[in-house]
């Protein structure tokens, strides 16, 4: 009897799927620009991932229909995402000289997944195409930036250049692009919004000596730093656990009358509270008003995470307690720092009354939440309470993930409840899930155990309906490959066994086995030593008795 109710696709993500289906036939048919807008469907992110993988099979006639439906920029990052980097420059550069350019976000899409993928060098190209081709764009000037300030050089191609570049990992080809430029241009020389976007690239690879090298160059230059330079100065130092140099730079900020914000502040509590210097964090929350600023959510969940993280409970308690008597509400994530203490430390009580307390406070709980909770009475092998507790999850609008369902079947299998783990397994195909290889090969173990054919044949064509993976994690191999080397000793055992004793029972090798003048324990220990030296080959193993 299965215990589990079928969890079908979620109408949301079926609605998609048709989505995605209607728009390919609009736009693989005839008049796409007048269909498409006449089916009423928004591209939402859910639509367009549905959308994705059937890229290909458009027609090139198809891609301006999909642009003025999904935005030139989205259309390009689609476009690009699935490889088809022609079909985006023929999008892009033959336009109809009716329509105007496209934007040059358009265009940032494109250097973005050329980053992303390595291509560098395809990316600076591009840059180079647009900046000798102004006429190929549009520019929105009426975009702020981090600054405050506004105005079109601050969008320009080479912003977004080196922005994309240095975000996918590469600020070393940016550092080149722009020292290209200086010698191409002796009079031209970076500004902050350049500076700032190498500083987060190097930072983001914790390159610190990079970081201090290129903020000595910025100073030596006379680039006057921003609330935004400084931020990442003090971020890239707390995430190498150097808060008091970060702390430092936050009093040279003040010195030179930038204002500090949270992005400058919260950092230094978080890399105190991870590094378990409470006091310190304590001291530096106490200054907050001194640089005008106001703790919120993210300042009190850093402490709390270090409290939880060092084991003090106690001490995150108290945390929570000042956030609520400031007037700060705690989120589901505040929460989840106490929850995964208790599933590290398998504290059911202590974490279904927390669950409790939560939920009858108001506080809705989101998906982690219940994946630490179902984690930990998983390994408890609490059954029913987990069971209980996925029926809530759905309650609250969440359908459990890879890691649930597989979290699950184990436990339903520790508990020799396999056809129940069977039907979890056939519904996360339904749901749109391939699970593991290596659950589907420990509930294939057991059915073929329990001798259940018709479960082992629905498993197997279950997995060969969907492509996967066949590998197994490091340490399930080594403990299959330890079972073997266990298991062909244990053979090699019995077979010497076997053979001492056909010849103990052959008459005619009895005179080699006996000799008169040996006791019964002489000949035992020969024996035992003949089985050793027949397993091991190795005879200084064998310890004399004590006769």
């Amino acid at each position: 009897m299965r215990i589990l109710a079928p969890a079908l696709p979620s109408d949301s993500a079926a609605a998609a799927a048709a989505s995605a289906a209607t728009v390919l036939s609009i736009l693989r048919g005839a008049d796409p620009d007048r269909l498409l807008p006449a089916a009423g469907i928004a591209p939402t992110p859910t639509v367009l991932q549905h959308l994705r993988p059937a890229l290909p099979t458009l027609p090139d006639l198809a891609i301006p229909a999909l642009a003025r439906w999904a935005g030139a920029a989205t259309a390009v990052s689609l476009l690009a995402s699935r490889g088809l980097f022609a079909a985006s420059w023929r999008f892009l550069l033959l336009q109809s000289p009716s329509s105007p350019p496209p934007p040059l976000a358009a265009f940032a899409s494109l250097l973005r997944r050329y980053a992303r993928l390595g291509r560098t060098a395809a990316a600076v190209r591009a840059f180079r195409f647009l900046r000798c081709n102004p006429d190929r764009y549009t520019v929105n000037s009426d975009v702020n930036d981090d600054d405050g300030s506004s105005s079109a050089a601050e969008v320009s191609p080479l912003i977004l250049a080196v922005d994309a570049v240095c975000k996918e990992g590469h600020p070393r080809a940016a550092a080149q692009l722009i020292e290209q430029l200086r010698r191409e241009d002796p009079g031209w020389a970076p500004d902050v919004r350049i500076y700032n976007v190498l500083l987060n690239g190097w930072s983001r690879l914790r390159r610190l000596d990079k970081v201090e090298k290129l903020w000595v160059a910025m100073r030596h230059a006379g680039v006057r730093p921003t609330v935004v330079t400084y931020g990442t100065l003090i971020d890239a130092h707390c995430v190498m656990r150097r808060p008091d140099q970060a702390m430092g730079l936050l009093d040279q900020m003040r010195e030179e009358g930038i204002e500090a914000n949270l992005l400058t502040c919260n950092p230094i509590v978080y890399a105190l509270a991870q590094a378990g210097r409470f006091g310190d964090a304590h001291k530096v929350l106490e200054k907050f008003p001194l640089y005008g600023v106001a703790p919120n959510i993210s300042t009190f969940n850093s402490l709390v995470l270090g409290y939880c993280k060092h084991g003090d409970l106690a001490g995150a308690s108290r945390v929570l307690k000042a956030m609520l008597g400031r007037g700060i509400s705690p989120t589901a994530r505040t929460y989840n720092y106490f929850f995964m203490v208790f599933a590290r430390n398998c504290s059911i009580e202590l974490g279904m009354n927390l669950y409790s307390k939560m939920v009858s406070n108001g506080y809705a709980p989101d998906r982690f939440t219940y994946h630490l909770l179902i984690k930990m009475l998983c390994e408890a092998n609490r059954l029913e309470l987990t069971l209980q507790m996925l029926q809530e999850m759905r309650n609250s609008g969440f359908e459990p993930d890879l890691a649930i369902s597989t979290m699950l079947i184990h436990l339903l299998c520790r508990r020799h409840r396999f056809e129940e783990a069977f039907a979890e397994f056939e519904h996360m195909f339904e749901r749109g899930i391939v699970p593991q290889y290596i659950t589907y090969r420990m509930l294939m173990k057991e059915l073929k155990r329990l001798g259940l054919v018709k479960l082992v044949q629905k498993l197997t064509d279950l997995m060969r309906s969907v492509p996967h993976s066949t590998k197994l994690p490091g340490s399930y191999r080594d403990k299959e490959g330890d079972d073997a080397i266990e298991k062909k000793s244990i053979l090699q055992k019995a077979q010497a066994v076997s053979d001492v004793l056909k010849e103990r029972k052959d008459p005619s090798k009895q005179h080699k086995l006996k000799n008169p003048e040996e006791t019964d324990v002489q000949i035992a220990d020969r024996i035992v030593a003949n089985i050793r030296r027949r397993v091991y080959g190795d005879v200084s193993r064998i310890e004399p008795s004590v006769s």
